[in-house]
């Protein structure tokens, strides 16, 4: 079953790295007008340029999802561009390491303004136009912290608790309006974020840690950016028209099979 996107518009905030890259190809790829929205012009040019050797088309806007007119902005720049908005996934999120008497009210406010605030800029920024048009489908980077306590990620937790019950909200009140919201939930992906991370915190450990931090799926390993893809990819499908409101774990048995 091949699943397409043709004539489709697409927003992807955080779109020109780690996973939102991948969902950002795998959408062109498939058909779709992919706006990547992101702060790192360098990062998205390398995107577009994969998208555009693989003769899909693509577009940067730059903004900043934290600050809501210039997500409005870029929304606005979209429809002119296109005329419409058909899919917007907010995958721009942050990260932080901390329990609650580490995390200070900066490191909170941090994590709030981008991984809070910034989805609900993304959803403020289209659902006027996707109720005007009588359909639209919104996907949320969630993540397996939104429903169980992760050791040592206090903020980051509270956040993507937020995004989840934001989607079942939303999901709720626009499903008159021809809007679909599902959430995804990712386990530990292998991203050069990750790669980053341990470099920073396990100086001259990085394989060892890297075998610890794969092994915490019961699938041993870690998932790839192109899996997640993968689910975005089906669930803004029109062979995904039924499911709306709805969590999706991808987690190499993470949240089930862990004892």
């Amino acid at each position: 079953m091949e699943i397409r996107l043709d004539h489709k518009t697409a927003i992807i905030t955080g779109g020109g790295s780690g996973i939102g890259a991948a969902i950002s190809l795998a959408f062109a790829k498939a058909g779709a007008h992919v706006f990547l929205i992101d702060l790192e012009e360098s990062k998205a040019e390398q995107t577009l340029a994969q998208i555009r050797e693989s003769g899909g088309a693509g577009s940067f806007v730059q903004a900043d999802v934290s600050r809501q007119q210039e997500m409005i902005a870029a929304a606005k720049s979209v429809v002119g561009q296109t005329g419409r908005i058909d899919i917007l996934v907010n995958n721009a999120g942050i990260a932080h390491v901390g329990k609650l008497s580490t995390t200070t009210e900066t490191d909170f406010d941090r994590i709030y303004q981008v991984n809070v605030k910034g989805v609900y800029n993304g959803m403020y920024a289209v659902i006027g136009q996707m109720e005007q048009q009588g359909s639209g489908v919104i996907i949320n980077m969630a993540s397996i912290a939104s429903t169980i306590g992760l050791p040592d990620r206090f903020a980051y937790s509270m956040s993507k608790g937020a995004v989840l019950n934001m989607t079942y909200t939303v999901a709720r009140d626009y499903i008159g309006a021809g809007i679909r919201c599902n959430a995804i939930a990712p386990a530990r992906i292998h991203t050069p974020f990750v790669d980053g991370f341990i470099a920073k915190n396990y100086p001259g450990r990085e394989q060892e840690m890297f075998e610890q931090l794969s092994k915490t799926q019961p699938i041993g390993r870690m998932g790839r950016p192109e899996e997640v893809a993968n689910l975005a990819l089906y669930l803004c499908s029109e062979q995904a028209s039924f499911i709306t409101g709805t969590n999706f774990p991808i987690d190499g048995g993470f949240l089930k099979l862990n004892t």
